[in-house]
């Protein structure tokens, strides 16, 4: 088409010897707003002085309105069956059950429908491209394909809000877990530890599931990698696809012991669904009835606080809370990082999905508390064991 629709929009004479190819490139930029002013207003003219061209611009409407709301029922559809196949129906059943999700609800009375609508979008799709010749007119071809340009470049904004969608649905279906307790990142790559206790309860059975929740409050599943009871110890794996690596580690993992009075800091689940903080001193240099594999803290954790990091002023990570003593107010305990290593150093190649190190940088030392705060807490967890 020339630059100027003036040289091929000049009367309602000329329109009349227009290409269907010419006068389809006019109708779409008339509608993008690609038309300067003299051009859109030589264009309406036309509009009003010619029924043909404005019967074909209603056409053109109703035909890409119709392929939006195909496009949007199929990525509809498409997300709500990948949701589905990721949730763990099966470990969730008795739960479910008793009390099903309104996701689970929604699922099972509408799936059916979406489909049907799915059908019937498509049918008339199909309807209107035999109505208006569109598969006989080989420019019309090319309209098609812009018009699928156009597409890809608004898929973006309805990506982002169907993924709000999927990430809100995810949350809602996990329920409390039968244990749920705290966990952090020993990698970017997805390892977490946490301890033995929250993943295996009170018995030697595996657990059925294994959910982890961020600071954000997206979920992942992950699956139990190694666990060590004497240590009180497990390593897990983030599995689930939308799962992405996270930035470098900002803590590393401190071998030595710490020292007696040293002033440490804790960052768990104990309350909802946002990390909580805590803070005291390391109160002995061994942990419950004198054992040499932990430290007494003096810090009031809470049920939840189980697999949290424990953190000195410099930002090592020095410990994993493991309990606390309920005779006494106030009396922590957590396993010595350099248990740790031990444990890590036990796990079998083959059991590794990706390579599994400690940091050894450290970019917490000399932040405030309140900056190493906001830097940790995307690296602690949640974990709810079903």
């Amino acid at each position: 088409m020339p630059a100027k629709a003036e040289e091929i929009i000049l009367s309602a004479e000329i329109s009349k010897k227009m290409s269907n190819y010419q006068l389809t490139e006019a109708i779409e930029r008339y509608l993008s707003g690609e038309m300067s002013g003299d051009e859109r207003a030589h264009f309406e003219q036309m509009r009003k002085d010619n029924a043909d061209i404005d019967n074909k611009i209603a056409e053109h409407l109703h035909f890409t309105g119709l392929l939006k709301q195909y496009r949007e029922r199929i990525e509809l559809e498409n997300k709500l069956n990948a949701i589905h196949n990721e949730m763990d129906i099966h470990s969730l059943v008795e739960e479910m059950t008793i009390h099903p999700s309104w996701v689970v609800q929604m699922w099972r009375n509408h799936h059916s429908k979406i489909s049907v609508a799915a059908s019937v979008a498509i049918f008339a799709v199909l309807t209107v491209m035999l109505s208006t010749g569109f598969f006989k007119k080989q420019p019309d071809v090319q309209l098609l394909s812009r018009e699928m340009e156009k597409i890809k470049r608004s898929n973006a904004a309805l990506t982002h809000a169907t993924s709000a969608l999927a990430t809100e649905i995810h949350k809602k279906s996990l329920g409390p877990g039968n244990y749920s307790g705290s966990g952090f990142a020993l990698s970017s790559n997805g390892y977490i530890v946490t301890n033995n206790h929250i993943i295996n309860g009170n018995s030697s059975k595996s657990p059925d599931s294994i959910y982890v929740q961020d600071a954000l409050g997206n979920a992942y599943k992950a699956k139990l990698v190694y666990s060590e009871p004497k240590y009180d110890i497990a390593i897990l794996k983030i599995t689930d696809d939308s799962f992405e690596e996270l930035p470098a580690l900002p803590y590393n993992f401190k071998k030595g012991k710490s020292d007696l009075g040293e002033d440490v800091f804790t960052l768990g689940y104990s309350e909802g669904d946002a990390p909580v903080m805590d803070k005291g001193y390391l109160s002995s240099e061994n942990g419950r009835k004198g054992d040499s594999t932990g430290y007494r803290i003096s810090i009031p954790v809470n049920p939840g606080n189980s697999g949290s990091p424990l953190i000195n002023s410099k930002g090592n990570v020095v410990g994993i809370i493991s309990g606390r003593q309920t005779q006494v107010e106030g009396a922590s305990y957590a396993i010595k990082t350099g248990y740790l290593y031990k444990a890590i150093q036990n796990v079998p190649l083959d059991s590794l999905s990706g390579k599994l190190s400690l940091s050894n940088k450290n970019t917490l030392a000399g932040l405030s508390r309140v900056q190493q705060i906001k830097k940790m807490k995307n690296y602690v967890f949640m974990v709810k064991v079903y």
